[in-house]
């Protein structure tokens, strides 16, 4: 099993930035992708961003140049930088990570708050 721990949601300003970190552990060999899925109140859960452990990166195209995601392999912990946050960013965000030692598994993180006031 893998447990994913995110940290760094809060409230802020439109224009902000937040940083958010998703640290996994547990039975963590074979970690291939990672990345951020959100979900706002009555949406549908969209992806964000995601990075292969060979650090290829893929965002949605609302974010594009505005979020980044990184991910330090050895820490096995990623992260997302957050900037020019605009008020429809507000949304709960969920880490996951995706298994290939073991079969395909995915795991979830139990998700932050990004609240982004006008």
């Amino acid at each position: 099993q893998v447990q994913l721990a995110e940290s760094g949601g809060g409230l802020v300003q439109a224009g902000g930035s937040l940083r958010l970190s998703c640290a996994a552990s547990g039975n963590i060999f074979g970690i291939n992708a990672m990345g951020w899925y959100r979900q706002a109140t009555g949406q549908q859960r969209e992806l964000v961003a995601a990075i292969t452990s060979g650090n290829s990166t893929n965002y949605a195209s609302s974010v594009e140049g505005r979020f980044t995601i990184s991910r330090d392999s050895f820490k096995n912990t990623a992260h997302l930088q957050m900037s020019s946050l605009k008020p429809e960013d507000t949304a709960v965000y969920y880490c996951y990570a995706v298994q290939t030692a073991y079969g395909l598994k995915t795991y979830w993180g139990r998700g932050t708050q990004v609240t982004v006031s006008s």
